[in-house]
Parts: C-alpha cells; structure tokens; sequence
C-alpha cells in the first residue's frame, strides 16, 4: 500500500503533483493515473482555497460585527 500523505495546504499538493510528475517522467506511474490524480488534486486544491476564503471572511464579519474601535 502506497505511503498516506496528509495534503493540508497548497504547498501540499504541490510537492504532491511534483513527485506525481516525477515518477511519470521515471515511468514508474501510469500517465493516464497521473492524470487522475492531478484531477483529484485540483478538486482538492479548490476546497483548500474555498476552506481559506471561509476562514477570513468570517474573521471580517466578526471584526465588522465589533464595530468602529
């Protein structure tokens, strides 16, 4: 079974997708494969960015909710 990785953060997946197209250059991956797992990646990536963008629009609306200083 391959090694889990934790794929938290864009840095991430990035690392991730770049050892992905380094063991396709080493034909040691399916390029067809790495092209799935590129696909999951992005789909991935987006719910990372949409996690962050959730996280600081509710910091705003929680600083907006205090009022003017």
């Amino acid at each position: 079974m391959p090694k889990q990785r934790r794929l938290k953060s864009v840095e991430d997946v990035r690392r991730y997708l770049a050892n992905v197209l380094l063991r396709v250059e080493a034909q040691e991956l399916d390029a067809q494969v790495a092209g799935r797992m590129s696909y999951i990646s992005n789909v991935l990536l987006k719910a990372i960015a949409d996690g962050e963008l959730e996280r600081r629009v509710a910091m705003l609306e929680k600083t907006v909710a205090r009022g003017p200083l």
